[in-house]
């Protein structure tokens, strides 16, 4: 391990990136590097911002705004491969380094918020604003760091001070641990099955279950686990009522439990303390504090939002689960339909009305076809190319890397894909940055990753996704094109630095192409025989587009209805996984749906800040992204040349340029109503 007063910040792999493109040489990178790394570069931090801060000379743009966005690039790197790794490769090591860095950072950057005399020139800077003749981008960017040292404490008293920088580190502590608590309880849980048990399982299903019981030394034997790409297929096909209930309950049981991984204490003590931290602020309650920001203004706004939503969803979902009773009936159970049966009633009710089931997709869904899709669909768009560079490491043999290149074969920047599930990757799919990309000093590209968990094939097969899979590959890929488009001078503006309630916009606007018929013609494409979908299939297929809308409405607005209710109140409740109970039972959720996140593995919510009080935006960014697809449909055309100019200069390379109405304005002339978002998800 490297003493820190060994450290050479120009030239440590970390921190000084020597690789192929730009990116950092991970072979040269060891797990015990990061302690000393972090410390040498969060002082060296901390001297930059003493010297801009203790500046004798009058704030300037220039000596104050300017080297505050250019200060700590050493702290940024080694942060971004350390969180990157803690993600998505993670180990004991690792593990153990993320509970002593979280706090640590936590208050470093508390300390900068309330450092007096930095804020005294910010301040000095925002009160003058209006003299000092800046362009729009750069007003902008002033204002919002005003208003975030503000709201990070900087005009609280000393005690105010101290109080809220012990929050923010204990926040930030809880945070990982109820993120790695979340982990252990996903690596650890597998339900071995023989073939015996595996009566109504397709061939793709086993093949994966059959690999992850491998990854697992249990070789011959098919294993169940917690990844969706494992678990939603079984709880579909399975015609093992028990089987599926095990999972379920599994499933739904994350977090929870009493032991060692239990999330309850964890969320009890974070509500807590956002309430108090709050109050401290000055806000009537935290989603007060978080959407003050945000394109929603208000929680009110907020449920406004999600409530006619949640009625028409529950309406819809009663419908389905009387046709679900039937069909249970039918099939000689007398049981009630339960959390465990709806998904495995629910595919039969699709082949009933529509004559194909979600199997008859899957092997014309092929992961390298798709993500071909994704590549095409950017280029006819927006101009931009892909060129894959093998052998290049990065922080696991899976990560593949993409050399992302201009319309006129310039470099643009970096694109890193890590697609498959492993027990040392948390669950879910997000897209992240090793680099931003700005215009501002010697300028930056941007180096931008997408991570999935797709169940990975035995080796020589080709991984073949759902229809929801391949949306969340779309999905992704379209945050990642919010980083790699990005087109700002400020690295604080850059790619998806944006409102909340407007950062899924570019990504569930691009999911809209995976189901335009010339893109799935074009890569569609049968595994065996290279035979495009049918077009049979491909129509009854967009026929059911909407046809779960009651089961997934009411699984997704019942996780935002409880995130929001946990957060609008003032006073934090003593026991949420009680509150969480009762908040369902006053929405009269539907015994047989359970929300998509509970609250002891609501990682979005509680794994960090990130969608604390936020939640809902999914479903904000879906009335924009509803209306924006409908524009496309209306020239008739989805590759609509001056549609997609617009749409790459106002949504996906503007960042946080601009607020979010403006940016939205300029792309579609006004804003939208809930109406076509409605109407997409199939609830009018």
């Amino acid at each position: 391990m490297t003493e820190t007063q060994d450290i050479d910040l120009e030239s440590h792999p970390l921190t000084h990136w020597s690789g192929p493109l730009g990116l950092p040489d991970f072979t040269r990178i060891d797990d015990g590097d990061f302690g000393p790394v972090f410390d040498a570069a969060l002082k060296a931090h901390l001297t930059e911002i003493e010297a801009i801060a203790n500046n004798p000379a009058p704030a300037t743009m220039e000596n104050t705004i300017e080297a505050l966005e250019l200060c700590g690039e050493p702290l940024h790197r080694v942060s971004a491969i350390f969180w990157g790794r803690a993600g998505a490769n993670t180990n004991d090591q690792i593990q153990a380094m993320e509970r002593e860095i979280s706090p640590k950072m936590s208050r470093h950057f508390s300390a900068i918020s309330m450092n007096e005399a930095l804020f005294a020139r910010i301040d000095d800077l925002y009160s003058r604003r209006a003299e000092l003749d800046l362009d729009a981008e750069t007003l902008r960017l002033i204002e919002k760091s005003w208003k975030g040292f503000v709201k990070s404490g900087a005009r609280l008293d000393a005690a105010g001070k101290a109080r809220l920088s012990s929050i923010n580190e204990e926040l930030s502590s809880l945070g990982t641990q109820f993120g790695q608590n979340m982990l252990a309880d996903e690596k650890d849980w597998a339900l071995f099955l023989e073939e015996s048990d595996l009566a109504g399982l397709p061939d793709f299903l086993k093949d994966a279950m059959a690999e992850a019981a491998e990854s697992r030394g249990r070789s011959g034997s098919y294993a169940v686990t917690l990844s969706r790409s494992i678990y939603e297929p079984f709880t579909t096909f399975s015609e093992r009522r028990d089987l599926r209930e095990k999972a379920f309950r599994a499933f739904i049981g994350r977090g929870e439990g009493g032991g060692a991984h239990d999330n309850g204490p964890v969320v009890t003590r974070m509500l807590s303390l956002r309430s108090e931290k709050a109050k401290l602020l000055g806000y009537a309650s935290y989603a007060a504090l978080k959407l003050d920001d945000t394109m929603a203004k208000s929680p009110e706004a907020v449920f406004g939002l999600l409530e006619p939503v949640w009625e028409k969803a529950r309406d819809k979902a009663a419908l389905d689960e009387a046709d679900l009773q039937r069909l249970a009936a039918a099939a000689g159970s007398n049981e009630k339909i339960a959390g465990w049966d709806w998904r495995f009633y629910q595919e039969r009710l699709r082949a009933e009305k529509f004559a194909f089931d979600e199997a008859e997709l899957k092997p014309y869904l092929q992961l390298e076809r798709i993500i071909e899709a994704c590549f095409d669909v950017a280029t006819r768009l927006f101009g931009v190319t892909f060129v894959e560079r093998e052998g290049i490491p990065a922080w696991h043999p899976d990560v593949r890397t993409f050399e992302v290149r201009n319309a006129n074969g310039s470099m643009r920047g970096v694109f890193l894909a890590d697609y498959f599930a492993r027990p040392s990757k948390r669950s879910g799919a997000w897209m992240s940055g090793l680099q931003s990309g700005y215009r501002l000093g010697r300028g930056s590209r941007p180096i931008i990753y997408n991570v999935m968990n797709f169940a990975k094939p035995p080796k020589g097969q080709p991984a073949l996704l759902s229809l929801d899979e391949a949306r969340t590959l779309f999905h992704e890929f379209g945050h990642a094109l919010h980083g790699m488009l990005t087109d700002v001078y400020w690295p604080s503006q850059a790619g998806t630095s944006v409102s909340r309630d407007f950062v899924e916009l570019p990504s569930q606007l691009y999911e809209h192409w995976l189901t335009v018929p010339q893109v799935l013609e074009k890569h569609a494409l049968h595994y065996k025989t290279g035979a495009p979908m049918p077009k049979a299939l491909l129509d009854k297929m967009l026929a059911a587009s909407t046809f779960d809308a009651g089961f997934r409405t009411v699984e997704f607005t019942a996780s935002a209805l409880v995130d929001m209710a946990y957060h609008a109140q003032a006073d934090a409740p003593a026991d949420p996984i009680a509150f969480e109970a009762e908040t369902l039972a006053r929405l009269a959720m539907p015994d047989a749906i359970a929300m998509r996140h509970r609250t002891p593995h609501f990682g979005h919510v509680f794994s960090g800040d990130g969608y604390s009080a936020g939640y809902y935006s999914y479903l904000w960014s879906e009335v924009l992204d509803a209306d924006a697809f409908s524009a496309f449909e209306e020239a008739g055309d989805p590759f609509d040349v001056e549609l997609a100019t617009k749409l790459r200069n106002h949504i996906y390379a503007a960042g946080g340029s601009a607020d979010p109405e403006e940016l939205y304005t300029a792309f579609r002339g006004k804003m939208p109503t809930p109406d076509a978002m409605m109407a997409k998800r199939g609830l009018v």
